[in-house]
């Protein structure tokens, strides 16, 4: 709960303060060990986290829709996913669903000092520099000294090497602009490509890792998100190839049985109508 030192910043809830107690309760029957669920009884931390991944990864693909009811539809198993975690952690008396509450409210108003106490506005890259800053003492705290410390690996590839360089930037261990980054980019690919002649796996896949690493920097240093644009990529590669089934749909024809001259011209058709 905020204290009461706050309250004059806080907005009237839209909902019921108590609006989570019947999930908690709910949650808890299937978890009874003698009238439960049977397979719920038997879930434990590393079973369930698979699908809190997939649970989030699902929030990201509503919010692309923009479907409000699929939204609200999605994130309420996303919820699920954290009182099925606490309520897992209280059986073992870790702690509760509360205290997950409270630890992430403190946090956020030790993180918001410009809004819940008395430093001044803050921009929005003075508020993200301010952010690290109390991140870094909070690792502090957990004895993580390292700069890369805490940086999860089981994040995805992509998104864990844009934060992992991006510690390293912060004291100084970085390109000095996304030129640089591009000529490092160039280097990869010639070792890439002298490496196909022998086409030893091992040496392939440590000089394909090179490349996507450096990919993940020089999105970071042109402020994209990488996972995003692998994405938009993904999408995009989805409608131009959709479009080529239809197109040869439309003759009688499917992909196997056209060749490639045939699909690269009906891919250019798409990318020119703007697929």
């Amino acid at each position: 709960m905020v204290s009461s030192e706050f309250s004059p910043y806080i907005k009237p809830m839209t909902v019921k303060p108590d609006s989570i107690a019947p999930l908690i309760t709910v949650m808890a029957a299937l978890r009874d060990p003698e009238t439960g669920c049977p397979w719920d009884k038997e879930q434990d931390f590393s079973t369930i986290a698979p699908y809190t991944i997939e649970e989030a990864y699902e929030v990201q693909a509503a919010i692309a829709t923009g479907d409000a009811a699929q939204l609200k539809d999605e994130l309420g198993d996303l919820l699920f996913q954290v009182v099925y975690h606490a309520r897992m952690a209280e059986e073992r008396g870790w702690f509760d669903f509360a205290d997950v509450a409270g630890a992430i409210t403190g946090k956020m108003i030790r993180r918001h000092p410009h809004v819940f106490g008395d430093a001044g506005v803050r921009d929005s890259a003075t508020q993200t520099h301010a952010w690290e800053i109390q991140k870094e003492a909070e690792r502090a705290a957990r004895a993580e000294s390292g700069v890369l410390d805490g940086v999860a690996p089981t994040l995805p590839a992509l998104l864990r090497a844009q934060k992992l360089t991006g510690r390293a930037a912060r004291v100084g261990f970085d390109w000095p602009n996304a030129e640089a980054v591009l000529d490092k980019l160039a280097e990869e690919t010639a070792e890439l490509r002298a490496e196909l002649a022998e086409a030893d796996q091992a040496r392939l896949q440590d000089e394909m890792g090179d490349m996507l690493f450096v990919l993940a920097n020089l999105a970071r240093k042109l402020g994209l998100n990488g996972e995003a644009c692998l994405n938009a990529a993904n999408e995009k590669f989805i409608r131009r190839f959709g479009a080529i089934e239809t197109a040869l749909a439309a003759e009688g024809k499917t992909p196997a049985a056209s060749n490639l001259d045939e699909m690269e011209a009906l891919w250019t058709q798409a990318k020119r109508a703007g697929l």
